[in-house]
């Protein structure tokens, strides 16, 4: 299963979030110019369990750069599609808690969720040499944050049948709740950091998110976050849509709903909509004329229900402003 976004809409645009997927991104050139240290930079930055519990170990390290290792291995990965996974991930869940918390709240909260789910490792794992990098633990808090929030959302999710493209909706509670047993399995079944992941970081992540959230959530979001809401406000909506066309038993017609925003009613906009009808899922372009109202409709000729003689009903649009 690929998540390909959520169908909780922002007003506003996630400027930590972005800004977080950045620094990973950095983070990962700076690695990969490591060239023949990157060994040596992965043990330095990454977090090995073995250097806070193991006393001849810790003897090489100076405080600073134990303290410092318990932040920046959250920003390292071991690969591309290590970086990838998690960027995508981040990039779905973390824009709605933004939102939620406010841009300050919402980085301390990515950050303690980070350092605790580097800790929950080091619990389970405490005499390990093996360093643990990644934003999974961190992303995993978000992840457990977006499940207590918006759990009645849904995940539009990829789900590769044969090489074709099935598009699905999965509830969030459902698709987050596979996800968390998945890591509680993996977990139950290794042995430490089996292949070099850590799944009790994701667990504990993901656990002290929720935790951490009740906490945060009773915080004042302060001036600034209200100035940077107004500041990032959004113009427009996403651009791939799953629209669940109804219709009734004596008309070849269908209709939905499609959502956009008040600056693309006005300037106009291109849509990708997903059609689900019976057993079929259909994949289409919508233009979206300037100058739409609430409740405006968009015809799409030919693309109803069979009617008689060999003719198609249409498919009714009806315009929906956030």
């Amino acid at each position: 299963m690929i998540p390909i976004h959520d169908t909780i809409p922002t007003k506003t645009y996630p400027i930590v979030n972005n800004a977080l997927i950045a620094i990973n991104v950095v983070f990962f050139l700076v690695e990969m110019s490591q060239g023949a240290g990157l060994e040596r930079f992965i043990y330095m930055y990454g977090l090995v369990p073995a250097r806070y519990t193991i006393s001849h170990v810790a003897e090489y390290f100076t405080t600073g750069q134990q303290l410092v290792s318990l932040i920046t291995f959250m920003f390292l990965h071991g690969g591309f599609w290590h970086l990838l996974g998690n960027m995508w991930s981040l990039y779905i869940f973390g824009d709605n808690i933004e939102e939620r918390l406010g841009p300050l709240r919402y980085l301390a909260f990515y950050l303690i969720c980070g350092l605790a789910s580097g800790l929950s490792h080091l619990a389970i794992n405490s005499h390990s040499t093996m360093p643990t990098i990644g934003a999974s633990g961190a992303i995993a808090g978000v992840m457990g944050a977006y499940f207590i929030l918006f759990p009645k959302a849904k995940i539009l999710t990829l789900i590769p049948i044969f090489f074709i493209p099935y598009f699905m909706e999965i509830p969030a509670f459902v698709f987050l709740g596979i996800w968390f047993v998945f890591q509680f399995l993996s977990a139950a079944g290794s042995h430490g950091q089996m292949a070099g992941i850590a799944w009790w970081a994701h667990i504990g992540g993901f656990i002290f998110g929720i935790i951490f959230l009740k906490l945060f959530l009773t915080l004042p979001g302060g001036g600034i976050s209200d100035r940077l809401r107004r500041m990032t406000e959004k113009k427009k909506s996403y651009r791939l849509q799953v629209i669940r066309a109804v219709g009734m038993a004596n008309d070849p017609n269908l209709y939905g709903t499609i959502n956009i925003t008040a600056f693309e009613s006005i300037a106009g906009t291109h849509k990708m909509v997903n059609i689900p009808w019976g057993f079929q899922k259909r994949l289409f372009k919508v233009i979206v004329p300037p100058g739409m109202k609430e409740g405006s409709l968009l015809k799409l000729k030919g693309l109803g229900k069979d009617a008689p003689h060999g003719q198609r009903g249409d498919l009714l649009l009806k315009v929906a402003i956030q």
